[in-house]
């Protein structure tokens, strides 16, 4: 097991009363007796430093210090590491003790007569938030850097010889390894030392806090970590397999601004044919002909570029195309299909009758038509119109017909819409129905274009793809696969028997192999399917998850993005032929290079019905057995199953991290397990779950001895909110509980979510507020509020329109008025996912901060954060 360690120093501690006789006011010193040095370098004025500029000012010493000679996050001290100060210079980071009096002595005093910079580099690592000042005395100028920001500065000398100045601040510091920066000037000639020490007093009130002062870059995982820096998003590959692409996203603190840009690459020896870094681009596609074609917009208008890879040249295709809402390239690459979205006449009144209930949506009355477009005469033609949008489905690979759908409301019955297939035939204009489903399904032609590929739900063709027993209702989230021939209409569930559940596919030109890319419990996996032999085969692909996995034409080459329960995002390529796989790009590699994880385990127990509830456990990464830890439960609870993907919005190896054990489980419900697994999320809401969660929690309890069984607390999403606020109903084990964008009712996220009523098409299958009031009610945490003891957060993105904001605000003004331990934090203009950076920094803060104050007894963070008010 990896375990978290740091090169430690003696702490030379001196206690200091403060002016005030309080004892939280005593401070604790610790000095920073070991420090890593790079320098001196000599450092000149320039020239005519002595000639007042347009300000009137000089050149003066300060300005030799505040010059940044090179980034200070470039800067990475580690015990032997070198790097470039200059085309004569390479220097290395060395080790430096102080003297008995705690002083570094960067040089001697008579070393040279020009001015000089050294940089002293250390690591705080402390285990918990707490106020620290961090000092720095010296008799020279210097510059203090704490994780890549300045806090504090001396900008003068002292010609006294022992009463030095210094730099100072007062830092709040959240639990991990901090980055201590100083750059120090000598001055010309100086008669003083030059030397510094650093020290830094923790007050009383933190008395439990540990802070380690090393050498070691060893460091958890942070915030900064899971938000900042370059990630890749997207990988894509030509048709011939001969160039693949990459995209990009970096984003950097304190306020999140990011760029993106897209590389195009050889597949063959992975040398860079082109960068979009300075080009706003996006919906970059291949053609079969080597033409990358892709979009930039100015001002709301579209432009459509195409670049030819073989002829070195680029063109624009069309030009400030307004509402342009996506294309797709012809299969022969001779033409493009893309679509226009037409807006409604503007109601100018103030008032709106309801068309049913899609028209909550603000852009439901808004319709959108195809289009083609000739790639060598650029002329174009409009191909649909009239009142409903038609959806670009597939274009045949003879480039004869396109497949496109029309969505139709349809209240008579669930799903609540009909979606109908059509078939246009380019060069008659003939239009064939193909089908009428009340299930929506994705449709692609086989490779001869005699049949389709069909992903939907169980129920997409009736009963031919439902595989449940008897008295069950099938998850119409748990995504199927069919072959339908056009012809004949007869059809092939080629996944009723197969667990997984479907996320994407590609049938190979040979017509004789499908890959689909599957959720396979809490993995997302690649499998090869062979149409003959009716079998499935997994094909071991690297990551835990692929998020997006693109073919070539022949189906032998893919690229691919995905990451592993305590790995992050890489690109893969692998050929299908002979199974091999290669790491393309790793972005994140050197963001983590010095970062340790804890070890992760999978836990799995059963529930009450004798069936297994998978699970996984991750661990502090200095996790010591002999200790106690407090724990924090994970669920979503609904029907889509908790990835062991990197990252993302509930990143539980930051939990962990903060000195957390977390227990994620995968309740019954979850697609990924097959139909009758999945079929028990239907009609339920919930209850189920709830006994699972609390069952899961308490056998991990008795199993660990190392998990403090009073300091238990749970964190949920979405459905996994309202699981969050159930669960308080029905147990009392939890000591601190977390729901973000919860429901509370489920009646009023029925009637009023966005999605509410189309949702419980499938989770409340023909169950309704007049019908089932026993789901309704008696399992709506709103109604049972009075069962709630756990201190509980509420979080929610005020223009959610997914959940509205009004589940968290019931709860929270009925547990007020039950004089319960609550708090609601709503984030300003956010919606169901927090997606503003420094917003999100301080709801992830929120978070963190909550669970110290209940699981370790540590409120210093959330007072911090939200002080007390009297209104």
């Amino acid at each position: 097991m990896k375990k978290l360690t740091f090169l430690l120093i003696i702490f030379q501690i001196v206690y200091m009363n403060s002016k005030g006789g309080n004892d939280d006011d005593k401070t604790k010193s610790i000095i920073i007796e070991n420090w890593l040095k790079a320098g001196n370098f000599a450092v000149k004025l320039p020239a005519f430093s002595d000639i007042e500029n347009i300000n009137g000012d000089n050149y003066s010493d300060k300005e030799l210090l505040k010059f940044a000679y090179t980034d200070i996050n470039d800067l990475h001290p580690v015990s032997g590491l070198t790097f470039a100060w200059d085309e004569k210079q390479k220097v290395k980071w060395t080790e430096e003790t102080s003297d008995k009096s705690g002083y570094v002595h960067p040089g001697k005093r008579d070393s040279n007569k020009e001015y000089s910079i050294a940089y002293y580099g250390s690591y705080i690592f402390i285990d918990r938030w707490a106020e620290v000042e961090i000092k720095i005395e010296t008799p020279q100028l210097c510059i203090v850097y704490l994780d890549g920001e300045k806090i504090a500065d001396k900008l003068n000398f002292d010609k006294d010889k022992k009463d030095y100045g210094n730099a100072s601040k007062k830092i709040k510091l959240e639990r991990g390894n901090h980055i201590l920066i100083v750059k120090t000037l000598r001055e010309k000639d100086s008669k003083t030392d030059w030397k510094l020490k650093g020290q830094i007093e923790i007050a009383a009130k933190y008395e439990d806090a540990s802070i380690n002062i090393s050498i070691s870059p060893k460091q958890i995982m942070t915030t900064g970590h899971l938000l900042e820096g370059a990630k890749i998003s997207k990988a894509s590959i030509s048709p011939d397999g001969k160039y693949y692409a990459l995209k990009y996203k970096l984003t950097k603190g304190p306020d999140g601004k990011s760029t993106s840009w897209t590389e195009i690459r050889k597949t063959k020896d992975h040398s860079l044919m082109h960068s979009f870094r300075n080009s706003k681009i996006s919906s970059l596609k291949w053609s079969s002909t080597n033409i990358i074609s892709y979009i930039t917009t100015d001002d709301k208008e579209s432009t459509l570029w195409l670049m030819d890879m073989n002829k070195g040249t680029e063109t624009k295709l069309l030009k400030q195309l307004k509402n342009f809402s996506g294309y797709r390239w012809a299969p022969d690459g001779s033409f493009i299909i893309y679509s226009i979205s037409e807006k409604p006449t503007l109601n100018k009144t103030g008032i709106k009758k309801f068309e049913g209930m899609p028209d909550r949506w603000l852009w439901w009355r808004n319709r959108t038509f195809l289009y083609k477009v000739n790639i060598e005469s650029h002329i174009k033609e409009r191909v649909t119109y009239g009142n409903l949008s038609t959806s670009l489905q597939d274009i045949s690979n003879d480039g004869r017909y396109i497949l496109f759908t029309h969505n139709i409301p349809d209240f008579s019955e669930r799903p609540y819409s009909k979606q109908v297939l059509f078939r246009l035939d380019l060069q008659t204009n003939i239009i064939d129905t193909i089908w009428t489903h009340n299930w929506s399904s994705r449709v692609s032609f086989s490779f001869d274009d005699k049949s389709l590929l069909v992903l939907g739900g169980p129920s997409v063709f009736g009963s031919t793809g439902e595989n449940v027993s008897k008295g069950k209702t099938t998850n119409n989230y748990d995504t199927q696969a069919y072959i339908y021939n056009i012809n004949n209409k007869t059809v092939d569930a080629i996944t009723i028997d197969f667990n997984p559940s479907i996320r994407n596919a590609c049938w190979n030109k040979s017509g004789e192999i499908i890959y689909f890319l599957c959720a396979d419990k809490s993995y997302k996996k690649l499998y090869r399917y062979e149409i003959e032999s009716n079998s499935f085969k997994v094909i071991e692909d690297g990551p835990d998850v692929i998020n997006h996995i693109d073919f070539d034409n022949d189906g032998e080459l893919a690229v691919y993005t995905g990451s592993s329960i305590s790995t992050p995002t890489k690109a893969y390529l692998i050929n299908l032929t002979e199974y091999n796989i290669t790491v393309i790009s790793e972005p994140e590699e050197s963001d983590y290079k010095n970062v340790v994880f804890g070890k992760t385990e999978d836990w799995n127990f059963k529930n009450n019905e004798g069936l297994t509830i998978d699970g996984h456990i991750y661990y502090p990464p200095d996790f010591e057995p002999e200790k106690k830890y407090p724990l924090i439960v994970y669920y979503y609870g609904g029907t889509s199953p908790t990835k062991r993907s990197f990252g993302g919005r509930y990143p539980k190896n930051l939990f962990a991290a903060q000195g957390y054990i977390v227990y994620v489980l995968q309740p019954a419900g979850a697609t990924g397990y097959g139909q009758e697994f999945s079929a028990l999320h239907v009609n339920n809401w919930g209850i189920t779950v709830a006994d699972e969660i609390i069952k899961g929690t308490k056998k991990i309890l008795e199993e660990h001895p190392f998990i403090d069984k009073t300091k238990v607390g749970c964190i949920g999403a979405s459905y996994g909110g309202f699981m969050t606020m159930l669960l308080q109903t029905r147990t009392d084990i939890f000591a601190a509980a977390v729901a973000h964008a919860g429901i509370s009712s489920i009646s009023s996220y029925w009637g009023e979510g966005y999605w509410g009523y189309l949702y419980s098409a499938v989770a409340s299958a023909n169950s309704f507020p007049w019908n089932n009031k026993q789901l309704y009610i008696e399992q709506s945490p709103l109604f049972l509020a009075d069962k709630i003891n756990t201190p509980l957060l509420l979080l929610h993105g005020s223009s959610d329109t997914n959940v509205p904001p009004g589940e968290s605000r019931q709860l929270y003004t009925a547990l007020k008025l039950l004089g319960k331990d609550v708090e609601l934090i709503e984030i300003a203009s956010q919606g169901h996912h927090i997606l503003d950076f420094k917003k999100r920094i301080l709801w992830q803060k929120t978070i963190f901060a909550w669970f110290d104050k209940y699981l370790k007894d540590q409120t210093a963070w959330w007072d911090d954060l939200y002080p007390e008010k009297n209104f």
